[in-house]
């Protein structure tokens, strides 16, 4: 019996992380049986090649480097992170919340392609990669923070590098085009695959971490009840 996989995906600066930890500590609280995962991977082997891409070893231009090579960097990170760390308990019925997922790579690596057509052919591509290639399982619910760009790029000002902890950017973060272009590029998909989307500004104010975890809450808690009756 497979259990439940939640993700959460938004441009970088939007608070998954936050909004992740939240919700898995409140769920832990409620008492179900669940496990909070986090992509990439940075503590696993599995990652070196995301480093490397996002240190700017093949391009210092995120557009440099093509979507389908990027993309396969992230997807080999979450088959080893399926295969060793919650793949047994997320087929044994456990509920898997995690920051980030194929998402990502729809949100970021979709961006680089213009034309709407040659995007389909990729997106299509990368379903076939993940789910059947490699395997892992389809999200049950996509929650996308939607963070107008002009809010996140104040957030993430001042932010250490999650690779080395430095203050240094990685080449998504120091690239303010690219990072516009990933937020409409999300809007586009956060509609099309009818995710859950969370506004996160309100009346030209961020609406507060509590504030955005009570709607949260109440969405993931209503999916996972309907999900035990079906």
């Amino acid at each position: 019996m497979r259990g439940l996989l939640i993700a959460i995906d938004a441009v970088d600066g939007s608070g998954k992380e936050t909004q992740t930890r939240k919700l898995y500590d409140r769920l832990c609280e409620d008492g179900y049986n669940i496990k909070k995962i986090q992509f990439p991977n940075y503590d696993s082997p599995s990652s070196s090649l995301i480093k490397m891409y996002l240190n700017g070893d093949f391009g210092k231009n995120a557009n440099e480097i093509s979507p389908y090579v990027a993309s396969t960097f992230y997807a080999a990170d979450r088959y080893a992170s399926f295969k060793t760390l919650w793949g047994d308990f997320y087929n044994e019925g456990g509920i898997i919340l995690t920051d980030r997922y194929t998402t990502g790579n729809m949100v970021h690596q979709a961006s680089k392609i213009i034309n709407k057509a040659e995007k389909k052919v990729f997106l299509n591509w990368l379903y076939d990669l993940e789910f059947n290639i490699y395997g892992i399982p389809k999200p049950d619910c996509v929650i996308f923070l939607d963070m107008p760009i002009n809010y996140t790029k104040e957030l993430i000002k001042n932010r250490a590098n999650k690779i080395n902890g430095l203050d240094n950017k990685d080449i998504h973060e120091r690239d303010t085009s690219y990072l516009e272009a990933s937020y409409n590029n999300a809007v586009e998909i956060a509609q099309e695959y009818n995710w859950k989307r969370i506004e996160c500004v309100k009346d030209e104010k961020i609406r507060s971490i509590e504030d955005l975890h009570e709607e949260i809450y109440a969405y993931v808690v209503q999916m996972i009840k309907s999900s035990i009756k079906k």
